[in-house]
């Protein structure tokens, strides 16, 4: 009897580690492995209008449409939630960089979140220096998420999850009947870190390469697009993502990451001409068409607008996973700048229930 009582409290002290909540990495909404700040700010609807390197994450098929040959050294898009710059915001700005750093280390956020507790911090850096030329697209790619929570609850757990994907990059593309159907593949040989984990309040944060799950996997994405040569050129666009269903190998000790599911996205949209110099892009997709995340519709339901100046200057606005988005860009034929706004549903299962609200700087630099 002695023993059964001792196994019951052994289950019962380790069953909070076991039942607390996984922190999400929204991949029903944005499945994107490297995002681009111009797409967020549009809601992520970007499958039909996608016209430069990005389309090797987006759709493949639009490498039919880049106007001229751009070798990018710098592909820089660094990215913080509400939650994260309320964190790092206080004292001198002179060093929000180093503590926005410190958002990559779990210790140091722990600490930062002892006084904030119930706070959800986001952080991403993306790296895709790459050439890309009309129906070529070759790059390295470099992706890191990082999130934590302190539970503002009685088990006061502190959670963190963190994803870090890598591997080389390779699209191309396809045009026929005078460019009317564009076709495209792009194949990224992913090796990704996962990690999703917590600790007590007074655990001693200890995380071993036991604690991550290693893969490595060839991930083929594979796009179309057709564009009507009529007014407003009404574009419908679809993607298969994982299109050779291929799971993760090599698993290190911690275990395989969770599977990529194979999922179709759709997409319409029209440019209509405004001005002499001016048109305006308008689009609508809607991710994982066949609900493989098991995700309500709505969630997945993503709008965009894009009104282009001179192709130089770019306002943006969107609707993704409930929530409103928006940013502003400037390009050059050396530079591109973005600045973004968009949201997360916080909750697993709910619609506009808690919105994470997050900011992005991109920068693209080459010639």
């Amino acid at each position: 009897m002695k023993l059964l009582h001792l196994l019951l409290f052994t289950i019962l002290l380790s069953f909070p580690r076991i039942g607390s909540a996984k922190l999400d990495f929204e991949d029903h909404a944005f499945p994107e492995f490297v995002t681009s700040a111009r797409a967020l700010a549009m809601g992520n609807a970007y499958i039909c209008k996608v016209d430069d390197a990005w389309s090797a994450f987006y759709n493949p098929a639009g490498l039919g449409t880049v106007r001229k040959p751009q070798f990018h050294l710098l592909n820089l898009h660094l990215e913080a939630s509400n939650g994260l710059m309320d964190v790092i915001g206080d004292g001198p700005a002179y060093k929000i960089p180093t503590k926005y750093l410190d958002s990559y280390d779990p210790e140091e956020m722990r600490s930062s979140l002892a006084e904030n507790q119930g706070v959800l911090t986001h952080s991403r850096v993306n790296l895709f220096p790459n050439f890309t030329l009309r129906g070529l697209t070759l790059g390295y790619l470099y992706s890191q998420r990082n999130r934590a929570i302190i539970n503002d609850d009685a088990a006061n757990r502190f959670e963190i999850a963190e994803r870090k994907d890598h591997g080389p990059v390779m699209a191309l593309n396809a045009s026929l009947f005078g460019g009317i159907v564009k076709l495209g593949a792009s194949a990224v040989y992913l090796i990704r870190k996962d990690l999703n984990t917590s600790f007590g309040p007074t655990d001693q944060i200890n995380i071993s390469e036991n604690d991550f799950q290693f893969g490595k996997s060839l991930q083929v994405t594979a796009g179309a697009r057709v564009t009507l040569p009529a007014t407003y050129l009404p574009t419908f666009s679809a993607v298969l993502r994982n299109a050779t269903n291929n799971d993760f190998e090599a698993a290190d000790l911690g275990g395989l990451p969770d599977r990529i599911k194979q999922t179709v996205d759709v997409g319409v949209s029209i440019t209509p001409q405004i001005g002499k110099m001016s048109r305006i892009h308008l689009e609508v997709n809607l991710k994982d068409l066949g609900n493989q995340y098991d995700s309500d519709a709505k969630r997945r339901l993503a709008a965009g607008m894009e009104l282009d100046i001179s192709r130089r200057i770019f306002v943006r606005a969107g609707y993704g996973d409930g929530w409103g988005s928006g940013g502003i860009g400037v390009r050059s034929r050396t530079f591109i700048m973005d600045l973004t706004t968009y949201a997360v549903d916080r909750s697993l299962d709910g619609f506009r229930e808690e919105e994470d609200r997050r900011w992005v700087l991109s920068l693209s630099s080459g010639f």
